[in-house]
């Protein structure tokens, strides 16, 4: 009776124990992240704002339905990540639907719904087995805080040096960044203040459309001419000086310089050598001369140089030339232009990280310099392993292209073309100011300052990358990063841009979940293909076969047990 009673009590308090843990399981959730790449944790940035949340983010995902495997992946990261976002907050709810759900009638009126919302439809081809089908799919999440709708596009557009694995493995290292940026979009009330200079020669507004067009979605945008005021005002969050050809007078750069003493950021997009390749067209050479900007000093007082020559690369786009006739027409082919680099990043800063190559048109190098003043810079983008450069006065022809070239020639690696520095300044003017000066910045109600509070600046040796083709005759402009003779689009540009814009203006923005890199562990087609009937036999056959020998012996030993016990 005593060992009966003993025994249920055992029971009941590991049946106590176990209902002790789901019920705290309930309320509290853990998990321990064992992966590689540390897939399973958020950022701290996307943490803070989970927190902020008090009202319920609805995601809708079109991601439901059967997907080939790499698509599967994507749909169930997806669903892994938006599950430790609920972790996080209990104000996120989620739900995955199919667009291609219902009757053909059905289906057509969801799909003309979601594209006029801006939506665009993927053609997917599946193969199965020796066929392929061609599916349309929404690769889309749609963030509904209240009243606002934020869509989201899961997959990257795929780029020419990646294949469709590698797309999919960026896209899902990605989906913390995007789904937490939708969160943010949603948050926001208020959006910060931009601005673009005029009044240097800088890009035309027509030039600049695709670039205000990005900026409106986000931001409020205005333009500043430098020589109608004294000061650029607090409000102001960020300027971008894109591709200035005139030089800045002292006062615009006092105006500058006092913007930043006080904690305003700048893009500067320069060209320190004034040349387009529209300027051989009627040449057969070409000597490029440099511009004075007269920004050489304030540049140098920031810890920049950029040196008046070119960056030449053997990863560049292409240009057409004409290499014979074939009855009236004149045969072209395409030749690499090594003026013209695509610049790539070797950082996993969360600005470039996982971006694809930014275009660019005869860019220069920058050299760093130590100051004073306590700040750190970043190189962000730099020319290819097989790089070089000419310095000024130099002669520019296309009897370069008739030549193969020769890598070895090309050994200055990974050139700095965009470098970001971040924190404290020393002013250009310090133990300088004239008096005219300080009744400027009286007239502003602003004290001078000779050093700043922490903010940032950004250099790029190149004023085209953010530089749009304009169609005079439509009226219409391409997107940023467009190669109008390759006739495609670089997305680096576009996203260069605006994660530059967005990581400098925004303290609590989410970039650093771009730098996760998930790599997809993607089956090799070819050998899974020959060994198709050994694997299927390992993991179907081998464990039955296994089982069946277990029982076999078991019941002998049972048996054999047995007769003994008998015998005995």
């Amino acid at each position: 009776m005593k060992n009966f009673v003993l025994r249920n009590l055992n029971i009941l308090l590991v049946l106590g124990v176990i209902l002790f843990i789901n019920i705290i399981a309930h309320y509290y959730h853990a998990y321990l992240d064992l992966t590689e790449e540390k897939r399973f944790t958020l950022t701290q940035s996307t943490i803070n704002n989970l927190n902020k949340l008090n009202n319920t983010v609805h995601f809708q995902v079109l991601l439901d339905g059967e997907f080939p495997s790499g698509f599967k992946k994507l749909q169930q990261s997806t669903k892994d990540i938006l599950n430790q976002f609920a972790t996080e907050s209990p104000y996120i709810e989620f739900t995955f639907e199919n667009p291609n759900e219902g009757t053909i009638e059905e289906i057509n009126t969801r799909r003309k719904a979601l594209t006029k919302d801006g939506l665009i439809p993927t053609n997917l081809m599946v193969k199965s087995g020796s066929e392929n089908k061609e599916q349309i799919i929404f690769p889309y999440a749609i963030a509904n805080l209240g009243e606002k709708k934020i869509a989201i596009n899961l997959l990257e557009e795929q780029r020419i040096d990646m294949d469709q694995d590698e797309d999919l493995g960026n896209s899902i290292s990605l989906l913390e960044y995007k789904l937490a940026n939708g969160i943010q979009k949603a948050l926001q009330t208020s959006k910060k203040n931009v601005l673009i200079s005029t009044g240097h020669g800088e890009l035309s507004d027509d030039q600049t459309q695709a670039l205000s067009t990005l900026l409106y979605q986000f931001f409020n945008v205005g333009k500043i001419n430098l020589d109608t005021v004294p000061i650029i005002k607090k409000e102001a969050d960020l300027l971008i000086i894109p591709k200035p050809s005139q030089p800045f007078s002292e006062k615009n750069k006092f105006t500058l310089d006092q913007y930043v003493m006080n904690g305003g950021k700048i893009i500067f997009l320069l060209d320190r050598i004034s040349m387009s390749i529209d300027s051989m067209n009627t040449r057969k050479e070409y000597i490029p001369e440099p511009l004075d900007l007269n920004l050489e000093d304030l540049l140098f007082k920031y810890g920049f140089r950029i040196e008046p020559g070119f960056v030449l690369d053997l990863e560049c786009t292409r240009i057409p030339q004409v290499i014979g006739q074939q009855g009236n027409k004149p045969q072209i082919e395409l030749f690499p232009w090594y003026y013209h680099p695509l610049i790539a990043s070797y950082s996993n800063h969360p600005i470039v990280a996982n971006i694809d190559r930014v275009s660019s048109e005869f860019p220069s190098f920058i050299d760093t310099l130590k100051t004073k003043s306590s700040s750190r810079k970043t190189i962000l983008l730099n020319s290819s392993r097989y790089s070089r450069y000419q310095l000024a006065p130099m002669k520019i022809d296309f009897e370069i292209l008739r030549y193969t070239p020769q890598p070895e020639k090309f050994n200055k690696p990974f050139l700095p073309i965009a470098v970001l520095a971040e924190g404290e300044f020393s002013s250009l003017y310090e133990n300088r100011v004239d008096e005219n000066m300080l009744i400027a910045m009286r007239s502003a109600n602003l004290e001078y300052k000779n050093k700043s509070t922490n903010t940032s600046i950004m250099v790029v040796a190149d004023g085209d990358i953010v530089k749009n083709l304009f169609d005079k005759e439509s009226g219409k402009f391409a997107p940023l990063g467009y190669h109008k003779f390759e006739k495609r689009t670089f997305n680096g540009n576009k996203d260069f841009i605006l994660n530059s814009i967005e990581y400098m203006i925004n303290p609590d923005n989410v970039l650093l979940a771009r730098s996760k890199e998930i790599k997809l562990r993607m089956l090799d087609k070819v050998k899974a293909e020959k060994e198709v009937n050994y694997w299927q036999f390992l993991n179907i056959g081998a464990p039955l076969i296994g089982l069946l020998l277990f029982g076999i012996f078991n019941f002998q030993w049972r048996k054999k047990k047995y007769i003994k016990a008998q015998a005995a």
